[in-house]
This record gives structure tokens, C-alpha cells and sequence, in this order.
């Protein structure tokens, strides 16, 4: 019913900024609130934002609340999640998800996209 497919991964430097983005396609994808995860290897799928599908509320990892920011175009069907001053810790596959709620919680969330790796070496 719900597609997500991420986009705008890499390789950048420690400080670099990195813009990811998340297509939906499917029926009412607009109506579905958003987050972005990470995982890196060995380590748990981890919540890293989230946004109210009207844009009107955000929630942020206290990680990276004062360096990420978590937006969407409802029209375009499309979320992003900016990433400034990336760190060698932020290296993960970052995944974009839909949720009928507003969650922090990963086992919350419906549908997943396959994951875009970001890459910042130490």
C-alpha cells in the first residue's frame, strides 16, 4: 500500500552535510506521519527523527537534535532529513519510515524503505 524508497546517501567528510530523501508512493502516503532510523553494524535499528504528517510537530534523538532536521513536501511526497556537521559516529544506513502514529518507537512503524548508506570516515 505504501512505498518508501530513500535516496541522497554517501561518502563526505567529517563535517560535511549530507541531505537525505524519502519518495512515497501508495495510497494517502501524505496522511502518514514520518521518521528516519539508522543502523549502523552490529548495533540496533535506532530512532534518529520523526515528523507529523501535517509538518506541525518533530521529534529528534538527543544525539543529533541540534545538528539534524527532520522536514517534508506533502505535495512532492517526499521527507528529508538534513545532516549537518556529520560525524564518523552518524555512519549508518539510514531508512525512512511510516507510521499512523507519531513514534519514536522503531516496532511502531509500518513501512520501511530499503535503506540509504551514509559513510563518514573517521
Amino acid at each position: 500500500q505504501l512505498q518508501l524508497v530513500e535516496s541522497g546517501g554517501g561518502l563526505v567528510q567529517a563535517g560535511d552535510s549530507l541531505r537525505l530523501s524519502c519518495t512515497a508512493s501508495g495510497r494517502t502516503s501524505s496522511l502518514y506521519n514520518m521518521g528516519w532510523f539508522r543502523q549502523a553494524p552490529g548495533k540496533e535499528r535506532e530512532f534518529v527523527a520523526a515528523i507529523s504528517w501535517n509538518g506541525g510537530v518533530t521529534r529528534y534523538a538527543d544525539s543529533n537534535r541540534d545538528r539534524f532536521t527532520i522536514s517534508r513536501e506533502n505535495a512532492k511526497n517526499t521527507a528529508y532529513l538534513q545532516m549537518n556537521s556529520l560525524q564518523p559516529e552518524d555512519t549508518a544506513v539510514y531508512y525512512c519510515a511510516a507510521s499512523a502514529v507519531l513514534t519514536l518507537e522503531v516496532g511502531r512503524y509500518e513501512y520501511w524503505g530499503q535503506g540509504t548508506q551514509v559513510t563518514v570516515p573517521s
